[in-house]
């Protein structure tokens, strides 16, 4: 791994958006775990309240895993370049 002072702008928004997305996924998965073991649950069946919110955490969580996927796993688009030197963009006069 590079050091940090080395690190592209490109490769450092990848960095902070993983993260990111990383302590958002860890924070529905330690909902959903906390709501099923500590959350008293009816005898015959699931509270309708926990099935609605796992309804509505089941899409979340999987958008979260493909974005994270895609973006560790892709190259990056090329759109940022870096920036030529002066002494190359411009031919020195003899």
């Amino acid at each position: 791994m590079k050091p940090v002072d080395e690190w592209t702008p490109e490769e450092l928004l990848r960095f902070i958006v993983g993260v990111v997305l990383s302590i958002t996924l860890m924070f529905i998965v330690a909902t959903v775990l906390y709501s099923l073991i500590f959350v008293s649950q009816p005898m015959d069946g699931q509270a309708p309240n926990d099935a609605e919110f796992f309804k509505l955490i089941n899409p979340i969580a999987t958008f979260i895993v493909g974005a994270l996927a895609g973006l560790m796993a892709g190259q990056g688009s090329g759109s940022m370049q870096k920036k030529k030197d002066e002494d190359d963009e411009f031919p020195k006069e003899l």
